[in-house]
């Protein structure tokens, strides 16, 4: 079976992805992913939370291969998700939890402005 890995977003919730084996035909559904470096021994470190439509037709191992080249122990990881909402959801949650180097910031919330005049 293979090797699978929580991930706790910024929400709380609890997130399970699994280990990619490198000869498994990955499934046509859509999907969230990660890429996370996992060195034996070290912390697991998130490196780019991401979604797709089609994990077959999406080219992730090429993305893995780059991301290998500054983190080689770097893996990735699946978790199908049908709805586009939830894995949007899922991924912002994560992000926003983590701040992967490879992912862009999280968006910082809208600031209201108060009216600060005295009161007469």
């Amino acid at each position: 079976m293979a090797r699978q890995l929580d991930f706790a977003g910024k929400s709380g919730a609890n997130y399970r992805y699994t280990a990619i084996e490198d000869d498994r035909i990955p499934p046509t559904a859509g999907a969230n992913y990660i890429i996370a470096e996992t060195a034996p021994g070290a912390e697991t470190r998130l490196l780019y939370a991401g979604e797709t439509e089609n994990v077959m037709a999406a080219d992730l191992a090429g993305r893995l291969d780059e991301v290998r080249q500054r983190w080689p122990a770097a893996e990735l990881l699946l978790r199908l998700n049908v709805r586009r909402a939830v894995r949007t959801a899922e991924r912002e949650d994560l992000v926003a939890e983590h701040l992967p180097p490879l992912n862009d910031p999280p968006e910082a919330p809208p600031v209201v402005e108060q009216d600060v005049s005295p009161n007469p």
